[in-house]
């Protein structure tokens, strides 16, 4: 029975087949193509979200996936993805009030088109159970790796120069290398610009209060804190350590995908040169 009525005499009234009925209300109950095609494409990107670290949105994972942004925007927040966390805290790691030489910009007057042309360098803090960790990373600014970095519970003129010394011992670079940074002490420091001469690398340095000048290494370090550092709590600095260095190594050089490369990776970028 149907209501009142039964399926048959009412399928014979109509001038339907009983077989027909059932068929339509099998179909009207079904998923179409478009909400079959999203209910796998929702895992894909779950997958895909997984594989970044929790870290790509939208933009990364619709070309990841070679799907259209809008949709794969519109998919996460049925599922409520969300790629990225506010910032909690926030330390000052330049010092520009000593009386060492202080290099001119000379970013604005190279064109960077090969690796080892120009690195950037700067520095930033992470908050750990133990106190502060204090990185400086050396970045290449035509393939966007990160080349070289030193970390240690206090910053200081060494750190900067140990992670000169590891960009350098990785690449080699021909003379006439650019290196550039803001106006800390520890950049502008004897020991700092001692390196710096002994290999012929020229010195470069932003203007004064102007964080735009070095603003490809401040972008690494909002990745680095929105993608690892505010999604947990480091309970000792030798932790923070080893998720920097895996950080580094295993996924924003080799993994990442990168906007300014045409979404491949600075290891990919480099090898496709």
């Amino acid at each position: 029975m149907n209501g009142r009525y039964q399926v048959s005499r009412l399928c014979t009234a109509l001038g339907v087949s009983r077989s027909g009925y059932y068929g339509w209300r099998q179909r009207r109950h079904a998923p179409c193509r478009r909400q079959r095609e999203n209910a796998v494409l929702r895992v894909r990107i779950r997958e895909e979200f997984e594989h970044s670290r929790r870290t790509y949105g939208s933009p990364r994972l619709a070309r990841a996936l070679r799907v259209g942004r809008h949709r794969v925007a519109r998919l996460m927040r049925q599922e409520r993805i969300w790629a990225r966390q506010q910032s909690k805290f926030r330390v000052v790691t330049t010092d520009s009030r000593h009386n060492h030489t202080i290099a001119p910009n000379r970013l604005p007057e190279v064109k960077v088109n090969r690796c080892d042309q120009a690195w950037v360098t700067d520095a930033t803090a992470l908050l750990t159970a133990e106190g502060w960790l204090f990185v400086v990373a050396v970045l290449d600014l035509y393939s966007r790796r990160i080349v070289g970095w030193a970390m240690a519970a206090y910053l200081d003129a060494d750190l900067a120069v140990g992670a000169l010394k590891m960009a350098l011992a990785e690449r080699r670079p021909a003379t006439a290398l650019i290196v550039h940074s803001d106006r800390g002490s520890q950049f502008a420091s004897h020991a700092y610009r001692a390196i710096l001469h002994e290999h012929n690398l020229v010195a470069s340095m932003s203007r004064q209060g102007n964080c735009y000048d070095n603003a490809f290494i401040e972008s690494f370090w909002s990745s680095l804190k929105y993608e690892l550092a505010y999604r947990q709590r480091f309970t000792s600095r030798a932790a923070a350590r080893t998720a920097v260095f895996d950080y580094i190594e295993a996924f924003y050089n080799r993994t990442r995908l990168h906007s300014s490369l045409g979404y491949l990776s600075p290891v990919q970028f480099e090898s496709n040169q």
